[in-house]
């Protein structure tokens, strides 16, 4: 049984590599397409932004659970010219997945992540992200544990539009889990 749960976590794991690897190629194509060359990030402007989230989970919450979607709102801070500190909420959505032989679904489960973190712009548009914080469990058949939240990512971002590929991961309590996302957002000076 062991080994079962074991090899299904190595192809999990490879499934997940193989979807970041493409979806880091597909921004790399977009990337290399755009002439666009403006500069996205202030010293001391702030920019607020809200994006949709969807991620496929990881982890020990692949059996149970099919599909991420959510909302977050992120206030962003130019620390320097390529240099953004972000402070990120909202809600997330896992939903339950068909389990075992009888056909019946597994509630579906929510988090309400707040994380803090940095978005270092190495050319015009394109970033790397790392955020940090914790995520709050909710749901029915859900404990309601905090989580320590890690999430990097890559992104390509202009004046108004912030497209990002994450991973997220979720840890604490003896269950752990991730998510293998995308963040696309719509924001503006305030």
């Amino acid at each position: 049984m062991k080994s079962k749960i074991y090899l299904q976590k190595i192809t999990t794991m490879k499934k997940s590599t193989k979807l970041i690897a493409a979806a880091i190629t597909a921004v790399a194509l977009f990337l290399g397409s755009s002439d666009v060359k403006a500069q996205t990030n202030e010293k001391s402007a702030w920019r607020l932004g809200f994006g949709i989230e969807g991620g496929i989970p990881t982890g020990d919450l692949h059996d149970v659970r099919s599909f991420q979607l959510g909302g977050t709102a992120r206030l962003q801070y130019g620390i320097t010219d390529n240099l953004a500190a972000t402070l990120t909420s909202g809600f997330y959505n896992f939903f339950g997945k068909e389990i075992g032989e009888t056909g019946q679904n597994f509630p579906d489960g929510h988090v309400i992540p707040v994380k803090l973190g940095i978005k270092s712009f190495f050319t015009d548009n394109l970033y790397f992200g790392a955020e940090a914080g914790a995520g709050f469990e909710t749901g029915d058949g859900v404990p309601g544990d905090t989580k320590l939240i890690l999430a990097p990512a890559l992104g390509w971002a202009d004046k108004h539009w912030d497209f990002g590929v994450k991973y997220e991961n979720f840890s604490g309590q003896g269950n752990n889990y991730g998510t293998v996302g995308l963040r696309v957002a719509y924001g503006f000076g305030l």
